[in-house]
């Protein structure tokens, strides 16, 4: 029967995100200043949709947006959920709706990849990367023979990927658009499950693939910054300067550059002047890549070989030189880390002026090289939250637990405290150098007005160390004017980390931006 009305008459799939707990990386108290839910969309659910039958009925709840509510589950025939390991405590909460109200579960992503044999309630796994495994459990669904568990053991080739199904999206909820142009990364550092999930070698998109995925975002109306996910975007720094980057710079030219770029790298990209350029005159703005520590014995430790050797405030100060903004990754935890790491770390914060430094414990996720290690020497305690700032840890750390934790909190207030963390925005300032002209969008826009009005009331008038932002706003202002728009927006960053860094010392502190 379930073979007939599948082809029949298709099925209605419901695709749920669940929720993010209050986290650095959600941006919940910047992004109430320009009136968005959520940073980012759920770009593999949206993948996903695109590769289900188009007879097939969908619809999309991120409950990072909206409130998946009795009637959307009851709707459908599936419910198709994929999460991470933060999202963990909404995914149980998903689930037991969904065995209360009778509908069928299929559970994929990162989360469950690793760790599916922890929930019960699922109807269908389907692991691995869509492309592989998806058509198999789909045309078992259409036979009426559909299996519990379904799992990739080979990487797809990802030319062959589709484009995201954007209808299923209500754009105007989100601060930022997302596209992948690959998949992997070619190196090896021992606490990261990026190579677990997607490999060493990195898979990449075409010229053509890209230029389609800009023209889909454009076609429904988006305008503005677009984050791409990849996890090492100058994995293959050849094919980005032979192909991607010029392709996408004329069709950014030719369009009157209707987006901004951010993305993810590792600290070699300093040493490819070429490539900065180019990153750049293709509208890139911000890079996030893991520094972790300043300590050589650490980065030995973690197998960070990128990282060793260098100067590293020397190498963020040239990508800053070049115009695009590092964003920081940074741990503390590592067996080799002394007692004098905290403020080792703050001192390295403070002098290569990353203003955005997201800084966390470290935890081992299962399947890593540091799990392996730390299970042989039966130190592993527990899954990983996968909130790495949340003050938990998944082993037993070599340093006193109390020591650690009191350290890593006394970075976090310090450098987001509003003395330390605009003094970085201006040490930012003086090492930038962005484009004489800026393109596009990324000119002065009426949101920039309108969170100004806020950043005014709530870091200007209503919030402590108020002087400190008003210092910044004259000095750019009057020596960097045509910066005045990322200063603003640096400010109300900092103000959200203000209020995490709050919460993390003081579970009970009020949230102030409400």
């Amino acid at each position: 029967m379930e073979h007939y009305e599948a082809r029949k008459y298709g099925l209605k799939v419901l695709l749920v995100y669940p929720r993010y707990p209050d986290t650095f990386w959600g941006f919940k108290h910047a992004l109430k200043f320009v009136s968005k839910k959520a940073s980012l969309p759920p770009l593999g659910l949206l993948t996903v949709a695109a590769m289900l039958p188009q007879a097939w009925d969908k619809k999309l709840v991120d409950m990072n947006i909206t409130a998946l509510t009795d009637e959307d589950i009851k709707w459908a025939d599936y419910v198709f959920v994929s999460a991470m390991a933060i999202q963990r405590a909404s995914v149980v909460e998903v689930i037991a709706r969904c065995n209360q109200l009778g509908t069928k579960l299929v559970a994929g992503g990162p989360l469950f990849a690793i760790e599916h044999e922890e929930f019960t309630g699922v109807d269908h796994f389907v692991l691995g990367e869509a492309e592989m495994i998806l058509p198999v459990f789909l045309a078992d669904v259409a036979d009426g023979c559909a299996k519990s568990l379904y799992k990739a053991n080979v990487s797809p080739d990802i030319r062959q990927t589709p484009l995201p199904l954007w209808s299923l999206l209500d754009m105007k909820q989100y601060s930022s658009m997302s596209i992948q142009y690959s998949r992997g990364c070619p190196f090896d550092c021992d606490f990261c499950d990026v190579t677990v999930l997607y490999g060493h070698n990195p898979r990449t998109k075409t010229s053509n693939q890209m230029v389609n995925e800009l023209d889909a975002l454009r076609h429904h109306g988006w305008r503005g910054p677009i984050f791409l996910v990849d996890d090492n975007f100058v994995g293959n720094k050849k094919k980005l300067k032979a192909e991607i980057l010029p392709t996408i710079l004329e069709w950014s030219q030719r369009g009157k550059y209707p987006f901004f770029f951010s993305t993810q790298a590792s600290i070699n990209l300093a040493d490819d002047e070429e490539l900065m350029r180019l990153m750049v005159e293709t509208n890139f703005k911000k890079v996030f890549i893991g520094i972790e520590t300043p300590n050589e014995d650490s980065l030995t430790e973690c197998n960070k070989q990128q990282n060793k050797g260098r100067n590293l405030v020397e190498s963020v100060k040239k990508i800053h030189n070049y115009g695009l903004e590092v964003q920081g990754g940074f741990i503390v935890g590592f067996d080799n880390d002394p007692v004098s790491i905290f403020r080792s770390q703050i001192n390295f914060i403070q002098q290569s002026g990353i203003v955005t430094a997201m800084v966390g414990l470290l935890n081992a996720p299962r399947g890593t090289q540091l799990y392996q290690r730390l299970k042989q020497e039966n130190r592993i305690l527990q899954n990983i939250s996968g909130d790495n700032t949340d003050c938990s840890i998944n082993f037993i750390p070599k340093m006193n637990y109390a020591t650690l934790v009191s350290g890593y909190q006394s970075i976090l207030n310090t450098i987001y405290s509003p003395k330390q963390y605009y003094e970085r925005i201006r040490m930012f300032l003086r090492e930038y150098k962005p484009q004489k002209k800026e393109q596009g969008v990324s000119q002065l826009q009426l949101w920039h007005i309108t969170a100004f009005i806020k950043a005014t009331w709530f870091l200007g008038i209503k919030e402590r160390g108020r002087s400190h932002y008003w210092k910044l706003i004259l000095l750019t202002l009057l020596r960097r004017p045509r910066s005045f728009p990322l200063s603003v927006m640096l400010s109300i960053l900092g103000f959200h980390c203000r209020q995490i860094a709050r919460q993390l010392s003081n579970p009970t502190a009020q949230d102030v931006s409400t």
